[in-house]
């Protein structure tokens, strides 16, 4: 196991989810593919998404969906991150027909300090940084709920 896999392993082993504990979420497609470049594609992960808060496991408080990632902003409810996370990326690789992620995510557990509002404005400014939109009302694929 060479080192950044080990880091890796680690960073897995010590995640831990808390109920009603916001979390920053990012994972990435298999080997960085745009997928999500196609429209179709892209609205059905965020359709998976829709549906899998009406179950209660979570609430969106903001995502975008990038050509090759996904970004989201999260309250954990009744349900473990990675659970949540890993339900997410099986049932929208089951949609698709084919593989889609890479393994693993990225996530942040957001201190009592950190403003919501300024994370939940840096995650769907996100196309304009990557140069896809000038404006980010032109992007159609991102959706906040502002506390």
């Amino acid at each position: 196991m060479t080192d950044k896999q080990y880091a890796a392993h680690r960073l897995r082993k010590g995640r831990w989810s808390n109920a009603g504990q916001i979390y920053m979420v990012t994972t990435v497609t298999k080997g960085r593919q745009p997928v999500f470049a196609d429209f179709a594609t892209a609205r059905m992960l965020i359709q998976t998404m829709r549906r899998d808060e009406l179950i209660g496991s979570h609430s969106t408080l903001c995502y975008v969906v990038m050509p090759d990632h996904l970004h989201w902003l999260l309250q954990l409810q009744d349900e473990s991150l990675s659970r949540l996370v890993g339900r997410i990326k099986s049932l929208s690789a089951k949609r698709l027909g084919r593989p889609l992620w890479q393994r693993g995510f990225y996530d942040h557990a957001l201190r009592q300090e950190e403003d919501i509002q300024d994370l939940a404005r840096y995650i769907v400014a996100n196309p304009l940084r990557a140069g896809l939109v000038s404006r980010i009302g032109d992007y159609p694929h991102w959706d906040a709920v502002w506390l």
